[in-house]
């Protein structure tokens, strides 16, 4: 469940030239290339950015009377609603409690519109030696922390179900918690069909119109949203979410984009955090072009890693060669080729060159013991067989389709959030310039086709609003000590950014895991495990400098 929407590798770059990487894949009017081009799906022209003003700035917390309501209400826990999924998983949901919390749609005028939160309690194993609630994000930005806990409880087995009333929730915008949408499913399948044109000037027409249509869509289906759904105010939900469940302080894991909230939260209230653990960090001072550009070179370290271990280790099923050194060069040849040769799936839909290097990327973000396993067999299919079913699978996973062909709502909330929390300016052409050298010197294989021309707008520029947030470093002065945790080969979020982040905090502490995959909780790692429990349960920070192999 460590989710983060990295950019789909090269057929993204429009996106991270336009800055929408912040913390994931921010702007879906950019962050999704392969859905900018679909035709017969244009909605009607966007409003000017102007016309939907930015939330405007208010002292939050329980002593603001206005917000006295929401701090004073109480959940009706109940049990969960029947999961099919879970049903069909294994996955035994008894003793978890659902309910609601309603939160302000914005802070500032607290009376105006309220939205509801999705919860799910997965409620302490030993009462007796209950510490509190720990409060979890998956990541995304658009993941679901309902699902992170009702999908994966096993995780938290142990010493953190035993002393924790573990608790998810559904941001506002994502899941179950008013979301933002804006296609229907037919729409989405259509969109994500096409591939990005390989020709620089076709390629940006491309994406000004379907930016365009698509923030036209989002702002016709959701536009009272919109404006909301940024971060901080989720940040400002979890402190209601604290207060409400009867906690002094804070206790909270978050994964991926997790980290940024995390941090946020820190920020607004760094006196009400308890024991803060943040893992597969974001960097918030850093720049979205320049994240978007280590995330590409992540992946693709990752991607070579992948495929000299599937030739060296695994020379059976290995769909790539003898040569190691040009294993990498050989699928990423092949996923190109997808493109004016694309494979057509038993649904009948095509898995095209996006769809292609989507399903791929999506299993770097697990390791040499666990995803890489299946893209090998993946690869082999399509490669060997010509059957794209398995790679289709991996991509519409990642791009939350099931197999009723029905899509959740993280693709949406996914670039409504990450326009909420920042928009950079276009930039200038020394920096675009800097960026598409490095990409091409150090990301060869996934920033093919890439030009200086794919750098000229800025983010999310047909968005109907702009936000006020900007990257800075976030220092949480006053706040309990944080543990901040950095996997060595993370492509989604790379091992500088948790660096910075530990840095950046005015007490916080960096654990390091030395090994592949994005994020360190739930890899199975004894002395990532122990080290997080013991914290988490008693408050005891591993040693500086504490690396785990």
């Amino acid at each position: 469940m460590n989710t983060f929407r990295a950019a789909r590798p090269r057929v993204l770059l429009t996106a991270l030239a336009a800055g929408t990487l912040l913390l994931a894949t921010a702007c879906d009017d950019t962050a999704k290339p392969a859905q900018d081009q679909a035709a017969g799906t244009s909605a009607p022209a966007a409003a000017s950015p102007a016309a939907t003003p930015a939330p405007t700035a208010r002292p939050t917390g329980e002593a603001d009377p206005a917000l006295k309501p929401f701090y004073g209400q109480q959940i009706t826990w109940a049990d969960c609603p029947a999961d099919p999924k879970a049903v069909q998983a294994k996955i035994d949901t008894s003793g978890m409690r659902c309910g609601k919390l309603h939160v302000p749609l914005d802070y500032a005028a607290p009376a105006t519109d309220a939205i509801d939160l999705a919860l799910i309690k997965y409620p302490a194993a030993k009462p007796d030696q209950r510490v509190g609630s720990l409060m979890v994000n998956p990541g995304g930005p658009g993941g679901s922390g309902v699902e992170m806990v009702e999908y994966g409880a096993k995780d938290f087995v142990g010493a953190l179900h035993d002393r924790f009333d573990v608790i998810g929730f559904d941001p506002r915008g994502t899941g179950n918690s008013s979301p933002v949408v804006c296609y229907d499913d037919k729409q989405h399948d259509a969109l994500n069909q096409l591939d990005e044109p390989l020709d620089p000037a076709e390629r940006k027409a491309a994406h000004v119109k379907q930016s365009t249509d698509h923030a036209a869509a989002c702002q016709a289906k959701s536009g009272r949203l919109l404006p909301f759904v940024g971060t901080r105010n989720t940040a400002r939900d979890l402190d209601v979410l604290r207060a409400v469940v009867g906690d002094k302080k804070l206790n909270y894991l978050g994964v991926s984009y997790g980290t940024y909230l995390g941090a946020l939260y820190a920020e607004e209230f760094p006196k009400n955090t308890g024991r803060l653990v943040l893992d597969g960090a974001v960097d918030p001072a850093q720049d979205t072009l320049d994240h978007g550009v280590d995330q590409q070179i992540g992946f693709e370290k990752s991607f070579e890693r992948f495929a000299a271990d599937c030739v060296a280790n695994h020379a059976d099923e290995c769909p790539l060669g003898k040569d190691k050194d040009a294993a990498a060069k050989k699928a990423a040849d092949f996923l190109d080729g997808l493109h004016d040769n694309p494979l057509t799936t038993k649904d009948g839909r095509k898995l095209g060159r996006d769809l292609g290097w989507t399903g791929t990327m999506s299993m770097l973000y697990g390791d040499e013991k666990t995803s890489w396993q299946y893209l090998r067999v993946g690869l082999a299919m399509a490669m060997k067989m010509k059957r794209g079913d398995v790679l289709m699978a991996f991509a519409d996973d990642y791009n939350g389709r099931d197999e009723n062909g029905h899509y959740s709502p993280m693709e949406e909330s996914n670039g409504a959030i990450g326009c909420a929390d920042a928009a950079r300016p276009a930039p200038t052409p020394e920096h675009a310039q800097a960026a598409v050298a490095r990409l091409l010197a150090e990301a060869p294989l996934l920033s093919k086709g890439v030009t200086v021309a794919d750098y000229s707008e800025p983010g999310c520029a047909y968005w109907p609003f702009r936000t006020p947030e900007k990257p800075h470093t976030v220092r949480a002065e006053g706040s309990a000590p944080i543990l901040v945790v950095g996997s060595t080969g993370d492509p989604a979020t790379p091992y500088a950014s948790a660096e910075a982040l530990a840095k950046g905090f005015a007490d916080a502490t960096l654990l390091t895991r030395v090994g592949e995959g994005h994020g360190a909780f739930g890899k199975g790692n004894t002395c990532i495990d122990r080290a997080l429990e013991a914290y988490l349960t008693e408050g005891t920070m591993p040693a500086a400098g504490t690396r785990c192999t």
